[in-house]
C-alpha cells in the first residue's frame, strides 16, 4: 500500500529514519528539531515558491526538517504531521519550549513593553511563544519580544466551544491551505478552532471525514447540533446550531454563515451532495457556550 505522502516523510532522494523497509529511498535520516521563526510560512508541495500551498506553519512551531537544499528545507509539521516544504530561513535551530499559545485570531509583537511602540510583526491564532515573564499588561518573551498578555492562553488551557472560535473568524477572506486571520481555506479553519479547544485535528478534509469525531447516519431523524461537521467532497463546514452552517468558502470568496439548507441547494449544483456528518463532541445543553474567544 502506498503511503500518503501528505503524513509520510520520503522522496526519492531522502527519508524519514522510521519509514526504513516501508518506502523506497537513496537515504534514511532522523530528523532534526526546528521552530518556525516568522508569523507564518506556507508549507508547499514541492520546492519552488511557484508551487501549491497545502498548508501553513505558524510562529513557533516545531517542525522536523530531513533534509535542506537550494534554500528549501523538507518537513513534516510536528502538531498534525503534515509533510511539506518551507523555505529554509523561516526556520530557526534555537527552539524554545512554549509556554503559552496566541489565543485570539491575530495579535503583534512588539519590540519594548509599549503598544504605542513600533510592532515587530503580527501572531496568529495557535501560534505558540515561551513567556520568560509578565510586565503589567505585556508577557515578555524569551526571544526578548512583548505581546498583550491578555491575548495568551496557557498551553493547557483551551477553549471550550470549537464554534465560538471559529465565528471569530466570519469575513476572513478564503486563501487555498490558508489557516490564519489573514486568510484560510474550509479544512484550516476548522482545523484551528478545533485545535483551540485542544482537539487534535487533522489538516484536510479527507482526513477529518475518515477519523476525526464519530460518523453520524444520515436520515430523516438525524438532528445536527452545534459543532457538527458537514462534507462534502473537498469541503467542509461546521453547524453553530441546527440549522446554520459556518464555513469558508471559494463561492462567497471569504468565511459566512448561512443556512445549511442554502449551502447544500448551492454546493450539489457544482459538487454533489454532502458525503458525511460527524460529531466530535457531546453538547451539553445545560449551559450555553461560555468562550468569549476570541471577540
Amino acid at each position: 500500500m502506498t503511503l500518503d505522502r501528505r503524513l509520510h516523510a520520503y522522496k526519492d532522494d531522502v527519508a524519514d529514519i522510521r519509514l526504513r523497509g516501508r518506502v523506497r529511498a537513496l537515504r534514511f535520516v532522523k530528523p532534526e528539531l526546528r521552530q518556525v521563526s516568522v508569523s507564518v510560512t506556507p508549507v508547499q508541495r514541492e520546492p519552488r515558491y511557484d508551487a501549491p500551498t497545502d498548508t501553513q506553519a505558524l510562529f513557533g512551531e516545531p517542525v522536523h526538517v530531513f533534509q535542506v537544499k537550494d534554500g528549501w528545507a523538507f518537513v513534516q509539521l510536528v502538531v498534525d504531521n503534515y509533510v511539506g516544504f518551507i523555505p529554509a530561513r523561516c526556520l530557526t535551530a534555537q527552539v524554545l519550549d512554549p509556554t503559552h499559545r496566541i489565543a485570539v485570531p491575530q495579535t503583534l509583537l512588539y519590540s519594548r513593553p509599549d503598544i504605542k511602540s513600533n510592532p515587530v510583526q503580527p501572531a496568529y491564532m495557535n501560534s505558540l511563544v515561551s513567556v520568560a515573564s509578565v510586565e503589567g499588561d505585556m508577557a515578555k518573551l524569551r526571544d526578548h519580544r512583548y505581546v498583550w498578555a491578555r491575548h495568551l492562553r496557557a498551553i493547557d488551557d483551551h477553549w471550550s466551544d470549537p464554534a465560538t472560535v471559529a465565528e471569530a473568524f466570519v469575513n476572513t477572506p478564503y486563501l487555498w491551505g490558508g489557516k490564519t486571520w489573514a486568510g484560510l481555506d474550509c479544512s484550516g479553519l476548522v482545523q484551528t478552532a478545533f485545535q483551540a479547544c485542544g482537539f487534535d485535528c487533522p489538516r484536510d478534509t479527507d482526513m477529518m471525514q475518515a477519523g476525526f469525531g464519530t460518523a453520524l447516519k444520515q436520515d430523516r431523524s438525524l438532528k445536527l447540533q452545534r459543532n457538527d461537521l458537514v462534507f462534502w467532497k473537498g469541503h467542509i463546514g461546521i453547524m453553530l446550531d441546527g440549522a446554520q452552517l459556518l464555513h469558508a468558502n471559494g463561492y462567497h470568496m471569504q468565511t459566512v454563515v448561512e443556512p445549511l439548507a442554502a449551502a447544500i441547494k448551492r454546493i450539489a449544483a457544482a459538487y454533489g451532495n454532502v458525503t458525511g456528518v460527524s460529531r466530535v463532541m457531546e453538547l451539553d445543553r445545560s449551559e450555553a457556550p461560555a468562550d468569549e474567544a476570541a471577540q
